[in-house]
């Protein structure tokens, strides 16, 4: 009883996290598409890529899985803001 109990309140709680959550990782998404546009032009004109956008972009996708994970009811971990932030989930080269 309890644990069913628990399991409603968790999934009443994935409304307040999708809405939160989603908003922060939806004004994020504009700033990795800013970074798409500097790394492709860096890309083109240099050859290299910066190393340190391309990070922070892995981790909004770190971050997405995450997300998209708890919203499909996949795991119960909470994505950011309500855990902490997860590095990156894949080896970045």
């Amino acid at each position: 009883m309890v644990k069913k109990r628990s399991e409603r309140k968790e999934t009443w709680m994935r409304i307040i996290v999708g809405i939160v959550s989603g908003v922060i990782l939806y004004a994020w998404a504009y700033l990795i598409g800013v970074f798409f546009i500097i790394n492709f032009i860096v890309g083109i004109f240099s050859g290299k890529r910066l190393k340190e956008l391309a990070e922070l972009s892995e981790i909004w996708n770190s971050q997405m899985y995450v997300f998209l994970r708890y919203m499909n009811f996949t795991l119960n971990k909470r994505p950011f803001p309500f855990e902490k932030l997860e590095k990156s989930m894949s080896k970045f080269e």
